[in-house]
Order: C-alpha cells, then structure tokens, then sequence
C-alpha cells in the first residue's frame, strides 16, 4: 500500500514509497471475502449437520456458525496478508542474516570483553577476505539473494502479469559453476514462451553474461527453472588426478620411432606383373532378317476365304 512520508527535514518531499500495489491489496481484500463466505458457510452447514445428531438443532447451528467463523477468519486473514508475505518471503534470508549477525553480536558483548570481541571481528571479517575459497564461497551465496530481487525488479518493470497484477512466486535459488540457477513459480497470465521472448533483456538486469530457461517439471508448465551465467568453464584449467597417480621416481624409458611412410612401398610388386586386363571389343548388334508377310489367297475353290485368317 502507498505510504506517504510527509516533508523531510530539508524541506522536500520524499514522495510515496510503494510497498503493497493497490490493485494487487484491492484484489487481495476481493479474494478474502470470496472465500471467507465460501469457506465459512460450507464449514457451519458440515458442523452444524453433523452437531445435529447428537444435541438440539438450534446448539448444533450455534456450533456450525461457530466453527464457521474459527475456520474462514484465518484463511481470509491469510489471503489478505499475503502479499506482505511475499515482500516477507523475498527479504527472509536478508532478515534472518541480519537477525543472526545483530542476536550474536549482543550475545558476544554481553559475555566476552573487548579483546575477545575484537578478535571475533577481525576473524569474521579476515578470513573471507585473505582465504579464497571462503570469499569465493561467500560470494557465489550472495549472487544468489543478489539474483531473486533483481528477478523481482524483472518481472515488476517490464514482463507482463496477469491481470490482478500478482507476480511470479520466485522460490529458492542455489550457486552453479557458472552462476545462479533460480527456481520460479508461474501465476497464471505467464508462461515460458513469454520469458523466452525477454531473456536479452533479464540477462543484464541480473548483470549476467546469459540467461537460460526452461521447465523444471514434467507434469506443471508453472514449475520453470532459471540459469544465470556470468562466466565460462570451459575454457578454464582442468587438472586431473591421474597425474598424481603415476611415480615421480619411474625412470623415463625412450623408444626408437620409426620413419612414418610418406607412400606405399610394395617392394614385391614389380611393374612387368602389373597387367591390364584386355580391352573388350564392341559387338555389333545383329540385325534379324526380316519376316516377310505371307498373304493368302483371295479364293480356294471359288470361295472368298479372307475372312476366315
């Protein structure tokens, strides 16, 4: 919802910081009602018709409203707050990080001087910054918060929602050789074809070299994975442990190469024994003489017998 922070200090305003979208909390408040009737009523039909067999009808109406009530109020308070949730969701490993660093911290004050405490800094602090697989380690976690609220600032600024203006539920993301690999819930108003049409455009939001999409579930087209590349592996240095296999101490054994032939060379093959086979001769068709036509006579004893061959 928009808060107004009124004039600062200077004298200027600080304009309207926007935590919860209107139409997002208006159609928030519209779902709540829909399903506080739904599910309440359904609830108090079911208690109060099952309450009905053992006590007094009017009691079990009592129990059923009651229950009704008990049940709906909950859920419709869930779907309200929700979209709180989700801004909660987003910044949890944030909050909880700094939760952890701030609890410790006094707990560290409260039971240790100065001298320890300087110490915890100076390790905290130390040890990501000289020992790198740490600070790589480290790193490579960060990129991943890094990456959700940068996915977030994607699908808020430039790819299309569904209608109530709800966004993509980004879940949980985890470092990969060559990045971030992100695991994403679809709303419905979105699918992968829509993301593969935007991807030149979230790969420098999430300050990659590329990004990757595809379905992470053969059974839900809602269910997509993200992979956002920052660097190349496969150009890099591969060592192998087999090298470490084989004994420094083993002697070098040399073997004579011999010359590679450049051309055959058949040695018992002489040109006197290379023959060619003899050339056929063409042979003339033979031409059939010619059938000449026997024509019968006109008449055999005064009879016309043409007709009859």
């Amino acid at each position: 919802m928009p808060k107004s922070n009124g004039r600062s200090s200077f004298g200027r305003g600080n304009g309207t910081v926007t935590v919860i979208e209107q139409q997002v909390h208006r159609s928030s408040i519209r779902n709540a009602k829909i399903a506080f009737w739904a599910v309440g009523v359904s609830i108090a039909l079911l208690t109060a018709t099952v309450a009905a067999s053992y006590t007094h009808p009017i009691v079990a109406g009592l129990i059923g409203v009651f229950a009704g009530l008990c049940v709906a109020l909950p859920v419709a308070g869930f779907i309200v707050a929700w979209p709180v949730l989700r801004v909660l969701w987003w910044w949890t490993p944030e909050i909880l990080t700094g939760t952890g660093l701030v609890a410790g911290w006094v707990e560290l004050a409260t039971h240790t001087n100065i001298i320890i405490r300087l110490m915890a800094t100076v390790l905290i602090v130390g040890v990501p910054a000289f020992v790198r697989p740490v600070r790589e380690r480290l790193l490579a976690v960060a990129y991943c918060f890094i990456t959700r609220h940068r996915l977030r600032v994607c699908f808020n600024e430039f790819i299309i929602t569904n209608r109530t203006g709800s966004l993509p539920l980004i879940l949980w993301a985890r470092p990969t050789p060559v990045g971030e690999r992100v695991w994403i819930w679809l709303r419905p108003g979105l699918s992968v074809d829509d993301l593969q049409g935007r991807l030149d455009k979230i790969a420098p939001a999430c300050w990659a070299d590329a990004v990757t999409i595809e379905r992470a579930s053969d059974t839900n087209a809602a269910f997509v994975r993200l992979d956002i590349k920052r660097r190349q592996v496969l150009n890099a240095t591969v060592t192998s442990p087999l090298v470490d296999m084989v004994d420094p101490d083993t002697p070098a054994s040399e073997r004579e190469v011999d010359d590679v032939p450049a051309a055959l060379d058949l040695t018992d093959v002489t040109a006197a024994s290379v023959t060619t086979p003899p050339r056929r001769e063409d042979k003339k068709p033979v031409k059939k003489p010619a059938v000449e036509p026997v024509t019968a006579p006109a008449a055999v004893g005064g009879e016309d017998v043409s007709d009859w061959l």
